[in-house]
């Protein structure tokens, strides 16, 4: 089957969120929370440079602390500033989060775990009941704009997804190495293309591959 490059719906809608009478933007992205960086070191240092405090505080990480493995989970997602305009922003998931704020003196930092642990909460209702993570991974979809038809296959195909993947377990496949081994197969005698050759085909970067795929790609990819 020939691989298409498909349009993206509109982006993950943007969510404000306060702690201490201070907004931190967050967004969905890959179905769970990032949250703007920046804004979390303003929330706890009320520093009026934040970003130069950021730009430092990644740089003595990075040079002595081995924070450069960590850096690569940062993702630069499109936020809404003050001017009403979207930017790239430097962002994190919440696990990510928790490593920075270790690094940063303030007496608001064990608070805002606390809080940050609760705003992230909706992760561990997921661990908990499964079926919330595919209704909420439903409810993102639709936020996004994609059709009922897509959706449904999509959130198929999560299912069938994990099913395999728990084979594999089952039958002493080890680690990530060897499933993305199985995957790329999988790929390229489907699409003839690699996961990671896909994306580059689609001009992907950070962003899921099947949120990129049409109806009829995620049909061949429910295997």
């Amino acid at each position: 089957m020939a691989p298409k490059k498909n349009k993206a719906p509109s982006a993950a809608p943007q969510h404000l969120v306060v702690f201490k009478s201070k907004k931190i933007r967050r967004t969905l992205h890959d179905n769970e929370w990032w949250f703007s960086i920046i804004d979390v070191i303003e929330a706890l240092t009320g520093s009026d440079r934040a970003r130069k405090y950021w730009s430092d505080l990644k740089s003595k990480l990075i040079d002595d602390e081995g924070f450069r493995e960590l850096s690569e989970k940062i993702g630069q997602l499109k936020m809404e500033a003050s001017d009403g305009k979207k930017y790239e922003t430097d962002c994190a998931n919440t696990e990510t989060l928790f490593r920075i704020i270790q690094s940063i003196p303030s007496p608001k930092a064990e608070p805002f775990k606390r809080w940050l642990a609760k705003v992230g909460y909706e992760r561990v209702q997921e661990i908990d009941d499964p079926e919330l993570a595919a209704k909420r991974a439903r409810a993102l979809y639709q936020a996004k704009g994609y059709p009922e038809s897509w959706i449904e296959k999509r959130v198929r195909g999560i299912a069938i997804r994990e099913e395999l993947t728990d084979e594999w377990k089952n039958r002493d496949v080890g680690g990530d190495q060897e499933f993305a081994i199985l995957t790329a197969e999988i790929s390229r005698a489907t699409f003839g293309l690699t996961p990671s050759e896909y994306k580059n085909f689609k001009g992907l970067k950070r962003e899921n591959l099947r949120d990129h795929m049409t109806d009829l790609e995620l049909i061949f990819t429910m295997q």
